[in-house]
Order: structure tokens, then sequence, then C-alpha cells
């Protein structure tokens, strides 16, 4: 889809969308770029940091059999593996311009599978993915600096979830409070915490209770992520996915036959409300794969004209 006139510089498109809401200006901001194999790396950061809306989905063509879709995730300080709000955001845009469902979606971190899915209302995207491994229980030396940067004392958590490290690609600590009104007191230290990540702390901090105070939902959490540019992560699809499995290796999901599934909320902290819907597929105890869905809204989308190389 390149969009070059005769006689201009290289243009690109590009998508401001809201994922994890229907309504325009909630939810979790992303960049959808198309036509990314046109750009070189420092291009693909330069667009992310003008952008700076977090995170930026860079949208390539396949290079191979067994994907239909390759993609790159620049935050405005550096390139990530997977991004989860953000590939649902691009979903969308490749819906509203009628092209062809790519199914499976080739990143850094690997093959991840997408679903178009409608139940009579807005129509949603969900992507599934083996389930993200937790890597270790964070002990007291690892946490308490944590709880101190975040404002958290240790009798403020629940102790039916003990605080650990998640993930693959990117690592996130998934911290549980007893209530969910404790997540509107946090207080996070950012500068402290990018300090610790740096240190070789988990890159992001997921706060999340079992008791939410909003409701609907099963869930409600928070995150931040300083060390990669992003003081409070609206609405996240990997954390959740982390989440998912962890609870369900834990035995606190209701189970329903095929696994079991929840409803999150994230982002209302910051007047930026989004819903997941998180979906555990397992026989038994045995986790295959875990699923996360949410729709996603296009707010704008503009072309603009590169630069010259410098």
């Amino acid at each position: 889809m390149a969009i070059d006139s005769p006689g201009s510089g290289r243009r690109v498109r590009i998508f401001h969308v809201d994922a994890f809401t229907t309504r325009a200006f909630t939810g979790n901001p992303a960049g959808v770029v198309l036509d990314a194999e046109r750009l070189g790396d420092r291009e693909m950061q330069r667009i992310a940091r003008e952008l700076n809306v977090g995170d930026t989905i860079f949208l390539l063509p396949a290079d191979g059999p067994d994907h239909d879709l390759r993609a790159r995730f620049f935050t405005p300080h550096a390139e990530t593996g997977f991004v989860g709000h953000a590939s649902i955001a691009a979903h969308a845009v490749l819906a509203a311009l009628g092209m062809n469902h790519c199914r499976r979606q080739q990143q850094r971190t690997g093959l991840v599978e997408f679903e178009r899915l409608s139940d009579g209302g807005a129509e949603s995207y969900a992507f599934t993915q083996t389930p993200p491994p937790v890597q270790r229980v964070l002990e007291e030396q690892a946490l308490a600096p944590m709880l101190a940067a975040l404002g958290l004392q240790a009798s403020d958590l629940d102790p039916r979830c003990p605080a650990v490290a998640a993930g693959a690609g990117g690592t996130r600590a998934l911290i549980a409070v007893r209530e969910g009104a404790m997540l509107a007191r946090l207080r996070p230290d950012l500068p402290r915490l990018a300090a610790l990540t740096a240190a070789g702390a988990p890159a992001g901090y997921f706060i999340y209770s079992r008791s939410p105070a909003v409701p609907g939902c099963q869930t409600e959490a928070r995150m931040f992520c300083p060390a990669l540019g992003i003081p409070e992560d609206p609405v996240s699809g990997n954390a959740h996915a982390m989440l998912g499995a962890y609870l369900y290796a834990l035995g606190l999901l209701a189970p329903d036959g095929t696994g079991a599934r929840f409803l999150a909320r994230q982002g209302h902290h910051m007047e930026r409300p989004g819903v997941l819907g998180i979906r555990v597929l397992a026989e038994g105890q045995a986790m295959q794969a875990v699923q996360v869905a949410g729709t996603a809204v296009i707010v704008f989308d503009a072309v603009i004209e590169l630069p010259p190389a410098a």
C-alpha cells in the first residue's frame, strides 16, 4: 500500500488507535505504521519517538511460509519483542481497510495467532500464545526495594499470590495486593523503579488485585515501565496473559471444562479505562495457551513525509 506520489519524498501512513476500548481517548493508545519494509531501524525508532504514544507497531510482509505478517515494536526509547495492545490495534486497522485477515503474526519473540471475534456487538481481536512462564518467585531481598519504590508494604500483599517475575521476551513483576482500592493509593517512585530495572529487576511492575474496586471484572491492575519510557502503561495485554497463566497455575481461576476465563480492567486510574477478556486454554491442569481479547477504535490516520536520511 505504498502512497508515494511522483516527485515526492517517501511517505508513510500512520494510524493512531486506542486498544481495549470502544471509545476514543480511552484504553491504550498505539501507533500503527504500514509498509514498514521501506524503513530502516533508525527511522522506525525516530517515528516511534515522534509519535510518543508508548508503543508503535511496524507492519511488514511475511518472509516465510509459516506466517502471514511480520511485526516490529518500538517504544520511544527502544525496540521490544511483542506488544499485545499494539498488535490488536494493527489488526483493527487491517480490518478497517478491508484487508485479508492475517492469522499468523511473526515477531522477534516468535509466532502469535490472531482471530477476529464477533458476538453481535463490536468486533474484537484476540491473540493466542503459549503460556508465558513464571521465571522465579521474588524473594524478600528482591521484592522489598520494589515495594518501597511503589509505596507498598509487605502487609498490603495478597498471600494467595506470591510475587513473581514472569514472561519470556520482556519480564514483568506480578505483584498482588489484597484490595483493589490500594491501587489508587500507589505513589510510584519512577526513577527508583527504572534504577531497579537497570540493576536486574523486571522491565515492568504489574500491580493487580483479585478483589477489584471497580464493577464488572474479576481483576483490576496498574503497570509501571519507566525503564522502557512508559511511566504508566494504561492497559497491558502481555501482562494479562502472564497473569492468566499464573492464576491458573495457582488454581485460582474457576475451570470451565476447556480451561478458564475472566474479565480484567486497567487504565481507569489514568482516566483511560480499558477492558480485556482473558481465556486460558487447558486440559485439566495442563495449560496449552493463553488468549487475550479486546476491541479497538481508530482515532485518526495521517501521512507523513520522511525527511532525507542524515
